[in-house]
């Protein structure tokens, strides 16, 4: 199977430039893309997202003056950020300023310290998670999204490779899967993913989630899958990863913040299980008339291990 170039490199849209992010989306686009950003450009970008209303009064020059580098550089930001031109990042931002200043509380720090008080941890975390979900969600693609749903609902077998956290994301996928009647298997051992892999072919999909992008244990049998012709997805926080190149659809989750306490792991973990449930409910959407009875019999199975036994008299 032959994949053209633009199903994997361009918007999935059928033709046209991708519509700009609205305003409430830029701070997660911000976060999303400033690892793959030069320095100069993350100027730019941080400058924006910390003070939008701010930054909506600067004139291209403005800005260039403002963080050091040039009109250029300014411009390929937007572009990179999903809007046509300047002028577009303006309007996002004085939209985004407006939102800030109509009464919404200020966000609270979540760099949790060795000696904050338990309480604190809990809304620390808990406000971390509620941010980035809201954050993947913002910045996820809804049409890669239908794709990817339309592909798993057909598809004759479907194959998710993961290691460590993201493992446990490939786990969790291929158990949802299988509890609406579709055959699915995850594979963390990196072995056993290729020579599952290689017996892949049109019609199978194979579901590679890596936070970073970069890990070489899923990347490898995403490549072999996507060479033998199965349709392939890649869940990631980084779209210009090294893992993409192999992805027919991308499905790009929040950049998670990391701190010494809290790993990169954990946050990322709650963005690509925010994925795989839309993936999920989206597949059950497709085959509900299958998926349905799928879900009551395994429950009927399972019923009976979550009975309390009754104590005898």
């Amino acid at each position: 199977m032959t994949h053209d170039v633009k199903e994997i490199f361009g918007n999935g849209s059928g033709g046209g430039p991708p519509a700009p992010p609205a305003p409430a989306a830029l701070a997660a686009k911000v976060r999303t893309l400033a690892p793959s950003m030069t320095r100069s450009m993350q100027r730019v970008a941080e400058a924006v997202a910390d003070d939008p209303a701010g930054c909506a009064a600067l004139t291209v020059t403005g800005l260039a003056e403002l963080t050091g580098t040039s009109e250029a550089t300014v411009v390929r930001t937007a572009r990179l950020l999903g809007y046509p031109g300047y002028r577009d990042l303006r309007l996002a931002l004085a939209g985004l300023a407006a939102q800030q200043q109509s009464g919404r509380a200020p966000a609270i720090t979540t760099d949790i310290a060795v000696d904050d008080p338990i309480a604190d941890v809990v809304a620390k975390l808990a406000y971390d998670e509620q941010q980035t979900l809201a954050d993947t969600a913002a910045g996820l693609d809804t049409v890669q999204l239908a794709a990817a749903v339309s592909a798993l609902a057909g598809a004759r077998r479907t194959d998710v490779y993961g290691v460590g956290a993201s493992g446990l994301v490939a786990q969790d996928l291929t158990q949802k899967l299988l509890r609406i009647g579709l055959l699915a298997h995850a594979h963390s051992d990196p072995h056993l993913a290729v020579t599952n892999a290689v017996q892949l072919r049109p019609g199978d999909v194979a579901v590679a989630v890596t936070h970073s992008g970069s890990t070489g244990d899923v990347i490898e049998p995403l490549r072999v899958a996507f060479e033998r012709g199965a349709t392939t997805v890649a869940v990631t926080g980084r779209p210009d990863g090294p893992v993409t190149q192999y992805a027919d659809h991308v499905l790009t989750t929040s950049t998670a913040r990391e701190s010494e306490l809290r790993p990169a792991a954990m946050s990322s973990r709650t963005g690509q299980l925010l994925v795989v449930d839309c993936l999920f409910v989206g597949v059950a959407q497709r085959t509900y008339e299958a998926a349905a009875p799928a879900l009551s019999a395994s429950y009927e199975a399972l019923a009976h291990r979550h009975r309390v036994p009754r104590k005898s008299p």
